[in-house]
């Protein structure tokens, strides 16, 4: 089994900045695409961003020029840093990733999802 877990959701302003987390552990061969969506009540799972193994990145039109993923392979964790929040903006994030957990064998997994908030 894989587990996704998240960090770094909260309470922010705004116009700020908020970096989150999401290290991957278990059974792993290798991670291709790592992402983030979020969801805000009463609405659909929105992606946010994804990044292949690769490096290679793909944004939501809302947030390009504002959010950053990146990923760390050695330690199996993608990073969404965000800034110039928005309050239509709070919802909760959810880290994904689709995982080799074994050779030619591939498994989508969800974080359990962190909460943002964008608020004065």
């Amino acid at each position: 089994q894989v587990q996704l877990v998240e960090s770094g959701g909260g309470l922010v302003q705004p116009g700020g900045s908020l970096r989150l987390s999401c290290a991957a552990s278990g059974s792993i061969f290798s991670i291709n695409t790592m992402g983030w969506y979020r969801q805000d009540p009463g609405k659909q799972r929105e992606l946010v961003a994804t990044i292949t193994s690769g490096s290679t990145t793909n944004y939501a039109d809302s947030v390009k020029g504002r959010f950053t993923i990146s990923r760390d392979n050695a330690k199996n964790t993608v990073y969404l840093q965000m800034n110039s929040l928005k309050s239509d903006e709070t919802a909760v994030y959810y880290c994904y990733a689709v995982v080799e957990v074994a050779r030619f064998v591939h498994k989508a997994f969800w974080g359990q999802g962190t909460q943002v908030t964008v608020s004065s």
